[in-house]
């Protein structure tokens, strides 16, 4: 039977460290603070964002959240980034993707200030990321290490493929393996031969943001198995195509009339030695990671 990697355990040990790492600054008179700007009135990064503030609150970092309408503009957004760099109070700030379309993301993202960029998008970020230097990495990459270290699966020489070439997930993640010296191998929607490439893997991580994209054929029989993807299907097709005969989902999809699934179908889980459920597994760790993030973000701007 393969192992479930617990997204969830792992995510909430995370938390605790962070706590008592922000109970050890508090002693200094230093208390992390968290900005997030959140523009508009999207549902789905309303949630998100409730929880990141939620998190703060649990943990004793202090959040502040700024709500522009959706009139906002590039130099407003701008101006507000400029106030939040200069305040000695806030160590993280936190652009909550995605924007509207009137205004310039990488502009904005470029603006932060790297010591604050608690997402680990800024240019300066990833070359450090990628020259091996302390940085702040992108949480979910980040989140995804510490699942498989602190689940025992050790890296060193595995062949590691990543699918998926994203800024955000896909080439950080391919980064942070290739440090912990694993053999990577990144493929995205344009690979030829995708599959023979991905039943090679022993550590498959899948993110491409397609529902069930990696088919149970595309596994090596023992691989450990990461599903970064977050989809949600309400069309019955899909449904029966995925979890025919699960009683479980079957009873989550007659209430919602919806579920979610990541980018590997679930038939191919039956083949790893390890994998990460949908969801439960890589989800949660990316606001733990955040947590993290925000903490190492005020040691590292005082120098501690």
């Amino acid at each position: 039977m393969p192992i479930v990697l617990d997204g969830t355990a792992v995510a909430a040990a995370i938390k605790q460290e962070v706590a008592e790492e922000v109970k050890k600054l508090a002693v200094l008179g230093i208390r992390p603070g968290l900005a997030v700007i959140l523009v508009g009135d999207v549902p789905a990064s309303q949630i998100y964002v409730r929880s990141k503030v939620q998190s703060c609150s649990d943990l004793g970092i202090y959040s502040e959240l700024i709500t522009p309408p959706t009139t906002v503009t590039t130099e407003e957004m701008l101006a507000f980034v400029a106030c939040l760099n200069g305040r000695e109070e806030i160590d993280g700030i936190l652009i909550q993707l995605p924007l509207p379309a009137s205004v310039d993301t990488k502009a904005l993202l470029d603006a932060v200030d790297p010591a604050k960029d608690v997402d680990g998008f800024h240019p300066v970020n990833a070359g450090r990321l990628q020259a091996g230097r302390p940085a702040l990495a992108p949480c979910t990459p980040a989140g995804v290490i510490e699942l498989l270290k602190r689940s025992g699966i050790d890296l060193a020489g595995k062949h590691a493929v990543v699918v998926g070439r994203s800024d955000i997930v896909g080439k950080p993640a391919a980064m942070l393996l290739l440090h912990q010296n694993a053999t990577v191998t990144i493929c995205h929607s344009r690979t030829r031969n995708l599959g023979e490439i991905t039943r090679q893997a022993d550590i498959l991580v899948a993110a491409i943001g397609v529902p069930g994209f990696i088919s149970a054929e595309m596994v090596k029989p023992g691989a450990t198995l990461i599903d970064v993807g977050m989809n949600r299907i309400s069309d019955r097709s899909l449904f029966d195509r995925f979890f025919a005969g699960n009683e479980k989902r079957e009873a989550v999809f007659a209430k919602r009339g919806s579920t979610l699934i990541g980018d590997i179908d679930p038939k191919a889980f039956e083949l790893s030695s390890a994998y990460t459920p949908v969801p439960g597994g890589v989800g949660p760790l990316t606001i733990a990671m955040l947590m993290a993030n925000t903490v190492r973000a005020a040691k590292m701007r005082r120098g501690l």
